[in-house]
């Protein structure tokens, strides 16, 4: 049996000096990819259509650029002028979109990304962030590998499908060198605002009393968005024989949702009553359960999630200015996202 890589983390030489792109670089996943790549030594060039100056806190430069209006010789250019030997796509329109911006950004753009590359002389490596919500519908208690059925529920799910295919596609076709990770949900701090996370942590931060949800009854994977940014780190310095790869990023528990609001609201000390208004509907998919398997992950690129639920959840509460209590700091329970199988307390 071959032997397991080490942990990207524990080998923080090897993307010294590498010049690497990152498309999304201002949103959610891209933040922490960026951040990632750059304490591992790297030289790392931000896309996206805020403004930011020359170089960044973080010592990543920002170019601005509206990738939803750019074309494939825009793409190239890009590539070809910042050297990148990774490129790493973690653009893309989630679920406030309609449905022709997350065509254009989740499908079309990834297209004509991964030919842009493909051509690039000395083979980068493209990795690009697909999406749990491809997979079709899972039943309760079952574990999702990458053979499981392409059927997306969602126009979300279908268009990060049409993107990863088209990584494929160009790995099959072009030669292209490419890793797909698709991600389950991710959490931690900077959680957007309209994922359920951000909306529980808004309104602790606010001070509110009373917090209207649709109804808690699904199960998520969830991870932490750190360990998301050490997997595409682990995606970086793969082999050679890596390219072509489907890999599931998560945290490799099912975790009720309710639990997971609950969680936020004990870690945070604060009353606030949850109630689950029926009218309020689905807003995003009605599938019942998410559990990725990660065995994938872990023996070809050394990856597993560090960390616990617990700690994903405090640390986002205290970026969002809500400080837990000293005794939930100290509280050694906590629900892993980083074990198999349902929640384990």
């Amino acid at each position: 049996m071959a032997a397991t890589p080490p942990h990207p983390t524990d080998r923080p030489d090897e993307l010294a000096g590498t010049p690497v792109l990152v498309l999304g670089g201002r949103g959610y996943l891209g933040r922490h990819v960026c951040s990632a790549f750059a304490a591992a030594g790297a030289r790392v060039v931000r896309v996206s259509r805020g403004a930011g100056g020359d170089r960044d806190e973080d010592g990543c430069r920002t170019v601005r650029l509206d990738l939803a209006a750019v074309g494939p010789a825009e793409l190239t250019w890009l590539c070809a002028g910042t050297g990148a030997r990774v490129v790493v796509n973690a653009s893309g329109a989630v679920w406030g979109g309609d449905e022709r911006e997350m065509t254009e950004l989740n499908s079309t753009l990834v297209s004509r990304l991964a030919r842009a590359v493909a051509e690039q002389p000395g083979r980068p490596r493209l990795i690009h962030l697909g999406s749990a919500y491809e997979y079709g519908p899972a039943p309760p208690g079952t574990s999702i590998g990458e053979d499981w059925p392409l059927r997306p529920a969602s126009v979300y799910g279908r268009t990060k499908l049409l993107g990863s295919q088209a990584v494929l596609r160009a790995a099959a076709e072009l030669g292209l060198d490419a890793v797909v990770l698709r991600v389950s949900v991710a959490c931690g701090p900077g959680a957007p605002g309209n994922s359920l996370p951000g909306v529980v942590a808004s309104h602790l931060a606010a001070g509110r009393e009373e917090l209207r949800l649709a109804p808690l009854r699904s199960h998520r994977d969830l991870v932490d968005v750190r360990d998301v940014a050490d997997a595409v780190l682990a995606a970086a310095v793969a082999p050679a024989g890596a390219s072509g790869a489907v890999l599931n990023i998560g945290g490799g528990t099912a975790v009720p949702v309710r639990e997971l609001v609950d969680t936020m609201i004990s870690l945070s000390g604060l009353p606030m009553r949850v109630v689950e208004d029926p009218a309020l509907g689905l807003t995003r998919s009605d599938a019942a359960w998410q559990l990725l398997d990660i065995s994938r992950a872990r023996r070809q690129l050394g990856w597993e999630p560090r960390r616990t639920l617990r700690e994903s959840l405090r640390d986002l509460l205290t970026d969002a200015g809500v400080v837990p209590p000293p005794v939930a700091r100290a509280a050694t329970a906590s629900v892993p996202l980083n074990s198999h199988g349902k929640d384990s307390r």
